[in-house]
């Protein structure tokens, strides 16, 4: 089997772009947001909810009062580990991202082809995935934080009736649990995009560099064997052929052998 120069390059290091442990890094930041959601349906399901009665004193209605249905500590538990996590999961990639493309030379050091259309469409995919990663992650904590400050206000006296509850509409821990999710996945998006880009940088380089050695391979003059020249006062010998030294030696033995027979 023929052994290419891709097999002799080096694998890349665990702090780089396309490396082992960044593909580790963002399945665990995916686990993190899948977490992240299964705790916002646990939060929702187990959310609060007011009952409201009306009440009667010496036979008048009165005003209603209310009163929770639970305590809130269960959805209060999981809407911060949801928060947590989705928070973990957002600094885990963006941290490695920051590293990964700070020590990759073919992104830092190549400049970008301004007329490349491929160029412009993955500075165009970066763009968004980086912008749309943050804005779904800053509405995902917010809508997280509403819930949290919501459900910790009644852990104590929660059966008491008031005139005032405070409760959590419907599908709020649920949109944030999709917003965690997206955002994730919005992260690898942009992982995507990145390792895409140098990798393209990377080609770029290898056929420029092709390039110019095969150029200079054939714009090179060939080379000739050098000549070699006889130094001052110096005077070669000149070389007799051996098969003529033979032949005359053979001519002058048989001349002899005939004259010694006469």
């Amino acid at each position: 089997m023929a052994v290419t120069h891709d097999d002799l390059a080096p694998s890349p290091k665990g702090g780089n772009l396309g490396s082992k442990a960044g593909a580790f890094l963002m399945i665990f930041s995916i686990l993190l947001g899948l977490f992240c959601f299964i705790l916002s349906l646990i939060a929702e399901s187990t959310r609060s909810e007011v009952k409201w009665t009306a009440g009667i004193d010496g036979g008048k209605e009165v005003e209603s009062r209310c009163t929770y249905t639970g305590s809130g500590k269960l959805p209060l538990l999981s809407a911060t580990a949801a928060f947590l996590a989705l928070a973990m999961a957002m600094v885990v990639q963006h941290v490695y991202l920051l590293v990964a493309v700070s020590k990759s030379e073919p992104l830092i050091e190549i400049t970008w082809d301004p007329d490349s259309v491929f160029a412009k469409s993955l500075a165009w995919q970066a763009g968004f995935f980086f912008v749309s990663t943050w804005m779904s992650f800053a509405v995902g904590e917010i809508l997280l934080l509403i819930g949290l400050s919501v459900e910790s206000g009644h852990l104590k006296n929660w059966a008491e009736p008031k005139p005032n509850c405070l409760t959590i509409r419907q599908g709020l821990f649920t949109a944030a649990g999709v917003l965690g999710l997206v955002t994730v996945f919005l992260a690898s998006g942009l992982y995507i995009t990145l390792l895409r880009a140098e990798i393209h940088l990377q080609d770029q380089e290898t056929i420029r560099r092709r390039i110019v050695e095969a150029s200079a391979m054939y714009a090179s003059p060939t080379q000739r064997s050098p000549t070699i020249r006889a130094a001052p006062n110096e005077y070669p010998l000149q070389r007799q052929d051996q098969s003529l030294r033979n032949t005359l030696y053979y001519y002058l033995t048989t001349f002899d052998k005939h004259s010694t027979f006469v």
